[in-house]
Formats: structure tokens, sequence, C-alpha cells
């Protein structure tokens, strides 16, 4: 595949996403010098940059350049400055239409413990060494989209907030066959979480699952567990999960659950990917599951892995590099086994550490990379 034929749009945002967003640009620029690996590249912003430029935190052009991308790779979004926006404006609603137009349904989030930060998670070592799940949350529909909602004042002058929870069939199922379908390419087991004992989405979810399953990937083991279960279970012993699939709530939650596992958010990519197209291509985006953080924007301290890894998942989902992505991955992993640390992965202990800035990291994940080939 010629350069020319990669398209990619970039979209850093807000806090330390542009700063993250810098580092993976070497990388990027790397992959076309030592691989041949190009891409037409555009950037534009989105979020809060995108409030204060537009007065929208998603522009119609920026979202028409989105929907002609291969991919996107995105940084973070929000901050102090817009808490007092308008809830329509809220520089959040960017990624959320992202999402929704692409059609993004299936947000792929692993929690993988790299050896050399075992140290780092808030368990045992014995508990997480060697840890390597998926979480496969549902991302268009659910409590975050449903209709009706809103804050309504009642007669009585008090007022009454409304959200709405709300699955069809085909949605539970299409993320679901995302999730037996990666699951054979891992350890081949899918637990399927949700609240079937008290809400009625989680008992269509539940048999929505079971039939799939019954169907078409009877050959994956398929478990299910009540999402507060799953929430007790994935610090209890997670290394019992391979790829997990659930709703939009819950989903939002165990990952970020799941991601304390790995002792920092400044660690884990995700991908989120829509349904393939009659080429077979399917839209997507990646982005860290860290924030904005806008406590340490600009100071040059944030970790720029996350970012750096939701780049190999591109390369490895949206462009069929898995060579080139395993690179990426390799390089972080030796880095990290040579002591680099930036401050969110230090974890109290300095014996045999290079504690690092931003730029420091993402030029030792370069030097690495020339290493390797």
């Amino acid at each position: 595949m010629a350069g020319s034929n990669r398209n990619l749009l970039v979209l850093p945002g807000d806090g330390i996403g542009p700063e993250v967003m810098n580092e993976v640009r070497k990388v990027i620029a790397w992959m076309g010098k030592k691989r041949a690996v190009g891409f037409d590249i555009k950037e534009d912003v989105v979020g809060g940059s995108a409030l204060d430029k537009h007065g929208v935190p998603l522009a119609d052009a920026t979202m028409k350049t989105a929907l002609e991308a291969d991919a996107v790779l995105f940084g973070s979004v929000g901050g102090p400055k817009w808490d007092n926006v308008e809830f329509d404006k809220k520089p959040e609603r960017g990624l959320l239409r992202l999402r929704k137009e692409m059609d993004l349904f299936a947000n792929l989030r692993p929690a993988k413990v790299f050896d050399a930060l075992v140290d780092a998670s808030a368990l045992r070592p014995e508990i997480v060494k060697g840890l390597d799940i998926m979480i496969i949350r549902e991302l268009t529909g659910g409590v975050y989209f449903g209709e009706p909602r809103g804050v309504t004042t009642l007669p009585n002058g008090e007022k009454e907030a409304v959200d709405t929870q709300r699955y069809k069939t085909s949605e539970i199922r299409r993320v679901c066959a995302v999730a037996f379908e990666l699951a054979r390419k891992r350890k081949n087991k899918v637990c399927s979480s949700e609240k079937a004992n008290v809400m009625h989405t989680g008992v269509l979810w539940r048999q929505e699952a079971t039939r799939l399953h019954e169907e078409s990937y009877k050959d994956v083991e398929l478990s299910h567990m009540y999402a507060d279960a799953l929430a007790m279970q994935l610090v209890r012993w997670p290394a019992q999960f391979d790829v997990i699939v659930t709703d939009n709530l819950f989903g939002d939650i165990l990952s970020d659950e799941a991601s304390m596992l790995t002792g920092s958010l400044g660690m884990l990519p995700s991908a989120s990917l829509g349904a393939p197209d009659a080429t077979g291509r399917r839209k997507a985006l990646y982005e860290p599951i860290h924030g904005s953080a806008p406590d340490i924007a600009g100071k040059g301290l944030a970790n720029p892995i996350a970012e750096a890894l939701s780049f190999a998942m591109m390369l490895r989902y949206s462009f069929d590099l898995g060579t080139e992505a395993d690179l990426v991955e390799t390089s972080i992993e030796n880095v990290l086994a040579q002591g680099y640390r930036t401050a969110d992965l230090l974890g109290g202990k300095s014996e045999g550490v290079k504690k690092v800035g931003t730029q420091e990291m993402g030029d030792a994940i370069v030097k690495e990379l020339d290493r390797l080939v």
C-alpha cells in the first residue's frame, strides 16, 4: 500500500493531547523513513480547542474529514476552562459526535501488564504478572445516547433528571460478534457482562449474546457475569478473563478499573471500530484512555506511551501492519525494561529507574526502534 493511500486524521485536542501526540509524530516519521510506511496526514482541532476556534466542539468540516479518513488518531479533550459551557457544547461532545457519526460501536480496551511495571500495579505482583485482557465496550448505544434524556422542572418546583438505557438486538449482536472474533485470536474465552438481575436491557443482552454464541461461535467459551460481580473479580483474580464484552456504561467503568491493574492510565490505548464496509474496511478511531490531565498539561510530564500504543493498534487493525505494530510495542516494552519512567509510573520507586519527561520518553522509544531494526 503506497503511503499516499493511507489517510490519517490527527486530532490532538486539549490538555496533554498535543504533547503526547508530538511524541507519536516521531514514531510516525520513523515508520515513513525506516519502514516505508507512509501516511497522508491531515490535522485539525477538536474539543475545547475547536470550541475556541469555531464555537462548537467539532466543526462539520472536521467531521467530514474524519468520515473520509482511513483512521483517526485522537488525543484528549476537556479542561476546567470549558467547565461552564452549556451541555451541548462541552468539549466531550466532540468525541461523542465522532463516535456516533462514524458509527464506532465497538471500543477495544486492552489491559496488559508489562513485566517491568508489575510493581506499579496497586495489586500484588503474583495477581497481575503477565495479565493480558481485552474489554470490549459497546460505544454508540445505551444510557449515554438513549432518549428521552434531560432535566425538567416538576409542578412542585423540584427538578427531575432522566437518562434512558436502550439496546436493540442488532446493537448487542454486532458488538458480541466482535468479541467472539477477537477471542478466537486470543485465548478463546468471552465473558459477557450486564445486570440481567435488575435491568431489562441486561436480560435482552444475555439472551442475544447466548443466541449468537449458539448460532455462530460454539467453539468459543462463553460465560456471563453481573457487572458488579465482575468489578469485584477484576481486582480479586483478573487472570481468569480473556475478552470481556459489555454495554456502554459498564464498559466505561470496568475498563477504567482494569486500567489501574496496569499501574497507570498513561499506559492504556484504545481502538473504536465501526462495521466493515463492502471492501472490508472499518471506520476507526484510536485514542489513549487517559483524559486531558489539565493539572499537568504544558509541563512536559505526561506519559506518551498510551498514545504510542494507540498508534500501534491503528497499524494492526486499520492497516494490517502487524509486524510494525509489534515493533512499536516491543520498543516500549524494552524502554520500560531499561528503567525509563514518566512520573505516573514511578510508584515510589527510585532504584534503577530513569525518571524522564514526555519528550525524553518519546525519544527513547524511537531510539529503541532504531536498535530493533
